[in-house]
């Protein structure tokens, strides 16, 4: 998993409340277990008309907004089933970090366990960051370390994190690499385990 340490990137506003994950990646595209190509479903309702035309007025695919890295939303963002294929689809997009005033827990997790940063601000804040991202400068910053959102035109913004969340985002640790930290004492044990027990290993 790639570290998330800091990020200056482009800030798309999406004002809407309790997108789901069928919205975020419809079902239709949920036929690979590749994080890779799911790009093209992301949105895909929003994104493109019945003739899979795109639509010219939703802000992902306006110019100025493309190769946004940073997607400010409404409440409840991520609701709906529990498809991990959510957080594949937007960082396969380009976007590394959702701004909202709340997540679907699952959704959430699911964030951290891939790279995403899903940040919680207050609801002023949002507004803000939306009134701003509409604007002529949709450049923001996002720092992990510090935990703050830097505004286009400047303003600072804290969030909250999990201290063990933030550590594991800022050195690039999924699951599977928090565990490979320990593979020394693992390696030691099955030794061990091996000689007090040798008839376990032709089990």
């Amino acid at each position: 998993m790639k570290a998330f340490t800091k990020l200056d990137a482009k800030l798309a506003p999406l004002p809407l409340a309790n997108i789901d994950t069928d919205q975020i990646i419809p079902k239709q595209f949920l036929k690979t277990v590749e994080r890779e190509g799911l790009a093209r479903g992301l949105f895909y309702d929003f994104r493109f008309d019945p003739e899979g035309k795109e639509k010219p007025d939703f802000v992902l695919n306006r110019p100025e907004y493309k190769s946004a890295g940073v997607l400010v939303t409404g409440d409840n963002f991520g609701c709906g089933s529990s498809r991990e294929h959510a957080p594949w689809a937007l960082m396969d997009f380009g976007i590394s970090c959702v701004v909202a005033t709340s997540f679907a827990d699952i959704f959430y997790n699911n964030c951290f366990q891939n790279g995403l940063l899903p940040v919680v601000l207050k609801a002023d804040e949002v507004e803000a960051l939306m009134d701003e991202a509409k604007g002529g400068n949709h450049m923001v910053t996002v720092d992990l370390e510090a935990q703050t959102v830097v505004s286009p035109s400047g303003k600072t913004f804290g969030f909250q994190i999990d201290a063990n969340r933030k550590e594991k985002m800022l050195k690039g640790l999924d699951a599977i690499g928090e565990t490979l930290q320990a593979a020394l004492d693992i390696d030691v044990f099955e030794s061990k385990r091996a000689l007090d027990r040798p008839w376990l290993e032709d089990a």
